[in-house]
């Protein structure tokens, strides 16, 4: 009984802030820019942001951003065409619950604050002229499927 209480008390401790352990602040994903037509669009500038910071980024290439429970927001731009944007949702990574069930949240709390219990999808692709949203729960389950939104004003 004597050695089960400290091994309880280490095991939770191990546990506790799983994501901040296993996974980075930092999400590399890659960026592309298309015609409504699918044609590739080079050298478009990008501004990705959330509530943790903005980059900006050429597109087609690869960003590292900050993770975060928040959404990320994309606006591209070139020369002689229509604006694109893109909403990437953020999801909860496994490891969140992870956290939950064996730290008791604390680590959950500052994977959350921290932004390491979150995902981006991978694969942001930005429509030309359109107003975008992806999600990485259909990434894992189908292939990349974006949904066009009627105004882009809702950036």
């Amino acid at each position: 009984m004597k050695t089960t209480v400290p091994l309880l008390i280490l095991s939770t401790s191990l546990f506790g802030g799983c994501s901040t352990i296993t996974s980075s602040e930092m999400q590399t994903v890659t960026l592309s820019a298309r015609t409504q037509g699918g044609d590739a669009v080079d050298q478009t500038k990008c501004t990705l942001k959330n509530d943790k910071g903005s980059w900006t980024a050429t597109a087609p290439g690869n960003v590292m951003i900050r993770r975060s429970a928040e959404d990320l927001n994309v606006e591209c731009k070139k020369d002689g065409m229509s604006d694109g944007f893109l909403r990437a949702i953020s999801r909860s990574a496994g490891s969140m619950w992870g956290n939950i069930i064996f730290g008791g949240g604390i680590g959950a709390i500052i994977d959350h604050n921290k932004g390491t219990g979150y995902d981006y999808p991978n694969d942001l692709r930005v429509l030309m002229g359109e107003s975008v949203t992806i999600d990485r729960r259909d990434e894992k389950t189908a292939p990349v499927e974006q949904t066009a939104a009627k105004s882009p004003a809702a950036y």
